[in-house]
């Protein structure tokens, strides 16, 4: 039996610590990150490693994993003896300690350059992933929309951090237009049908509409019954409304026809 964390996706962005993975084997989690971000997504039974641009020709992209061992907790100055003693030193972190670090026949790629926390990801998913957005286990809903992306080719970064006015959010999904840009969130009805949390939606909504963001909100009920009548055709109309989609490596905002057959797109120069 799987959990949604059975595979951490966490992010190297040094040399030093990539050596560490694959010649001390071991990983370190901050604890209050792993408080914050992961939550019922832990302990993981394998690590991944997401390697930032500092990597050259394997940045932004997973071709490394392990299987975890055992994880303890310790302090900095317990994995960094040799270091400075400063504040730091008391900082409280997870020591995932790995198995021999493996490499993936085919790595997963990212098409964006993009920077992520942590992705907590299932087995199944890691194994058959083909780009970073294949990873994400945050809902049932969101990999029903996610697979609608991939049928009609939009290019939707999952799970996309923003930061506002000082706050951090989230987006589900975040496509970027030729005239703007589209949060799609899919909304669970028990948690946004509470007041307190739909006040929380306002806020964030402001915050997002003051950095050009436009946003749709989708339910439950109209993700599992009326993806088809609904969801899709709003979706494509804000797009193009906003533009047409932008398409990593192309110039040209690409519109999207929604009547054309098996999730194909047309492209204009002049619309």
């Amino acid at each position: 039996m799987t959990h949604r964390g059975d595979v951490l996706v966490a992010i190297v962005n040094s040399h030093p610590d990539f050596v560490i993975a694959r010649d001390k084997h071991w990983y370190r989690v901050p604890v209050d990150s792993q408080q914050k971000w992961l939550k019922d997504r832990w302990p993981p039974k394998w690590l991944a490693l997401y390697q930032t641009k500092i990597f050259g020709e394997e940045a932004y992209s997973v071709r490394y994993y392990a299987k975890v061992q055992s994880i303890r907790t310790v302090y900095r100055w317990q994995l960094f003896p040799d270091e400075p003693s400063d504040p730091k030193a008391t900082r409280q972190y997870h020591q995932l300690i790995l198995e021999p670090l493996k490499r993936l026949e085919s790595p997963i790629l990212s098409r964006r350059r993009r920077r992520i926390v942590f992705i907590p990801s299932t087995w199944n998913k890691f194994t058959s992933a083909v780009e970073i957005n294949d990873l994400y286990n945050e809902s049932s809903l969101e990999d029903r929309l996610w697979a609608e992306f991939k049928r009609l080719q939009i290019q939707a970064e999952r799970q996309e951090l923003v930061a506002v006015n000082r706050r951090s959010y989230f987006l589900d999904f975040a496509v970027y237009c030729g005239k703007g840009k589209l949060d799609i969130e899919t909304d669970g009805d028990e948690y946004h049908a509470n007041p307190e949390k739909s006040a929380i939606d306002n806020v964030r909504n402001n915050d997002l509409g003051s950095k050009g963001w436009q946003v749709l909100r989708f339910t439950t009920r109209q993700i599992q019954e009326q993806m088809a009548e609904y969801c899709v055709p709003n979706i494509i109309d804000t797009i193009n409304h906003l533009g047409g989609a932008l398409d990593e490596g192309k110039l040209i905002p690409r519109k999207i026809d929604k009547d054309a057959p098996g999730g194909t797109y047309q492209m204009s120069l002049f619309d």
